[in-house]
C-alpha cells in the first residue's frame, strides 16, 4: 500500500508556480529594479492608488506615437533644445500706384456726352456715326465711345450697323405718342396717390428741382433743360419709395426726349411753359387738388412731350 501511494505521488503533475517562483532567477532579480523606476516615474498601472483610490487606467498611445515623457524635465530632455523662431522678413516698401483712368468713369463721361448730343440734335437721326471718329471728337480711343454706343442701342436711341458704326434712331411723332401715353398710364397713378398721402412740406423740398428747369428753359438750353427736367420728375416719384418704378419710368422719359425725324428747332417760349408746369404741379400737389394734378401730368406728357 505504501508503494502504490508512493506511485500515485509521483505521477501528480506539480501545480504552476506563481510569484517570485514562476520567475526564473533573472527575471526576479530584475522585478525589484522594473518596480523601482515604476515608483519613481510615478506609473501605476494597476492595483490600486497609493492613497487606497483606485488608480486610473492606463493609456495606450496610438502606434507610432511616443508617449509624453512625466515631467517638464523629462520632456526637455527627450525634445532636445527648443528651436529658434526665424526672424519674419520685413518686406520691401511698395511704390505708390501710378494715378490712372478708370474705364468705366471714361465711358460714363462719353456716355453722357453722347446723350447730350442725341437731346441738343447734335447727332442726326438717320445718320451713321463711327466709333474711331467720335473717339476723336471726344479726345479718346475708339473703345468707350463703342461701350457707350452699344449702351445707346439697348436704350434704342441707336442701331448697329456692321462694319460702319452706329446709326441714331428715326422716330416718329407716332412713337411719342405712344411713350407719352404709357407714362401716363405710369406716372398719373403714382402722383394721384401721393398728393393725397405726402405731407405738404415734402413738395417744398421740391421748389429748388422746379426752378432748376426754369433756369436751363430761360437760358433756352435743351440739353441741361433735359437733365433738369428728369430730376424733377425722379424725385416726385421716388417719393413712392418703389425703385422698379424709378428705373422704368425714367428710361421712358429719357426715350421720350429724343428729337424724331427733321425735328424742328424747339422754341424758346415751349421750353418755358413746359418749366413753369413744374411749379403749377407742385402747387395742385401741396393743395391735394387731384383733377388739377392729373390734367397738368397728362398735358405735360402729351403737349411738350419732354
Amino acid at each position: 500500500m505504501e508503494q502504490g501511494a508512493a506511485r500515485e505521488r509521483a505521477t501528480e503533475r506539480p501545480s504552476p508556480p506563481f510569484g517570485d517562483a514562476a520567475r526564473g532567477p533573472e527575471e526576479t532579480a530584475r522585478v525589484p529594479e522594473q518596480a523601482r523606476a515604476e515608483s519613481a516615474r510615478g506609473e501605476h498601472t494597476h492595483g490600486e492608488h497609493p492613497h487606497g483610490e483606485p488608480a486610473a487606467p492606463a493609456v495606450t498611445p496610438a502606434p507610432g506615437v511616443a508617449s509624453a515623457p512625466a515631467s517638464d524635465a523629462a520632456y526637455a530632455a527627450a525634445s532636445g533644445p527648443a528651436p529658434v523662431p526665424a526672424r519674419a522678413a520685413v518686406p520691401a516698401a511698395r511704390p505708390a500706384p501710378a494715378a490712372r483712368v478708370v474705364r468705366h468713369s471714361v465711358r460714363g463721361q462719353i456716355l453722357d456726352a453722347l446723350r447730350t448730343a442725341l437731346v441738343g440734335g447734335e447727332l442726326v437721326p438717320g445718320e451713321v456715326y463711327s466709333a474711331p471718329a467720335l473717339g476723336e471728337r471726344f479726345g479718346v480711343s475708339a473703345t468707350p465711345v463703342r461701350e457707350a454706343m452699344q449702351r445707346l442701342a439697348v436704350e434704342g436711341a441707336v442701331e448697329v450697323v456692321p462694319n460702319r458704326g452706329f446709326r441714331v434712331t428715326e422716330r416718329t411723332p407716332r412713337e411719342l405718342a405712344e411713350l407719352a401715353e404709357v407714362r401716363a398710364l405710369i406716372e398719373v397713378p403714382v402722383m394721384l396717390r401721393l398728393a393725397r398721402t405726402v405731407p405738404a412740406g415734402r413738395w417744398a423740398e421740391l421748389r429748388p428741382l422746379a426752378e432748376a428747369t426754369s433756369t436751363a428753359a430761360a437760358r433756352g438750353d435743351r440739353a441741361h433743360y433735359a437733365e433738369a427736367d428728369r430730376a424733377f420728375h425722379r424725385a416726385v416719384l421716388s417719393l413712392a419709395g418703389n425703385e422698379q418704378l424709378l428705373a422704368v419710368a425714367d428710361d421712358l422719359h429719357r426715350r421720350s426726349q429724343w428729337p424724331l425725324i427733321s425735328a424742328p428747332v424747339v422754341r424758346h417760349g415751349v421750353l418755358v411753359a413746359d418749366a413753369a408746369e413744374h411749379t403749377a404741379l407742385l402747387d395742385a400737389l401741396t393743395a391735394q387738388d387731384l383733377a388739377v394734378v392729373e390734367a397738368l401730368v397728362r398735358e405735360h406728357f402729351t403737349g411738350s412731350n419732354a
